[in-house]
């Protein structure tokens, strides 16, 4: 069961829609439900008692925080109480590769500066998520990647602009840390001084795998409950 925040971009939830069926193509057979915790449809409140059987809940977030730590929890509790909920996407290898080959496909420059465009939150431990997102980036790319954030969260997106824009840097690009198209992408993009803004994540085949993965783990979490999440 996916359990995704909810859009009012109807491209966003073709591309949420996208990634389920990429699921079910990954692994024949299997059963992928989406779900939404508000604004979209189904709401995961309704979908979560009418499937019968197991079911493994993979929160669709790259970050923890109020969604993962607390509503999420709360309409399990209330309407699938035997439900497994696995744990949230990011950060991880499989996610910073995912990201590298969205920049790459939208013209990153080996002298551009980099800025990892998150949604950001009001949670100080969703806010070093993706700061840990931007510092796996970094490495990979051998190069500094700042994390911003679109909301809550600092630096801003115009605050990290205005410093990288005083780097010898030609241009700065920025890799969008969102699963599909919406309000917080439609932010990034529209973001002044950016010399680029890669795609939402989506249904790249990295993605697939990092949720199989998750769900994979928290199913060997709840047969033994001492298991740790890993990154």
């Amino acid at each position: 069961m996916l359990a995704a925040h909810g859009t009012r971009s109807a491209a966003g939830e073709r591309s949420l829609d996208a990634l389920a069926e990429a699921l079910r193509r990954d692994r024949p057979g299997w059963r992928v439900e989406l779900g939404y915790l508000e604004i979209s449809s189904p709401p995961l409140a309704e979908l979560l008692p009418a499937v019968r059987g197991p079911v493994v809940v993979v929160p669709l977030l790259l970050a923890g925080g109020y969604h993962a730590h607390v509503d999420l929890p709360a309409v399990v509790a209330a309407h699938r109480p035997d439900a497994v909920v696995a744990g949230w996407l990011g950060p991880h290898r499989l996610l910073t590769s995912a990201l590298v080959r969205k920049l790459g496909r939208a013209g990153l420059r080996g002298t551009d500066a980099v800025l990892l465009g998150g949604a950001g939150s009001s949670d100080p431990a969703a806010l070093a998520d993706v700061r840990a997102a931007a510092h796996l980036l970094a490495v990979r790319l051998a190069r500094p990647v700042t994390a911003a954030f679109a909301s809550a969260g600092t630096p801003t997106l115009q605050e990290a602009m205005e410093r990288l824009s005083s780097t010898p840097a030609a241009r700065v690009a920025i890799a969008s840390y969102v699963l599909a198209p919406g309000y917080f992408h439609d932010r990034l993009a529209e973001c002044a001084g950016a010399g680029l803004v890669s795609e939402p994540l989506g249904a790249d085949p990295d993605v697939v795998r990092l949720i199989w993965h998750r769900y994979d783990e928290a199913l060997r979490r709840a047969a033994h409950p001492s298991t740790a999440r890993h990154a």
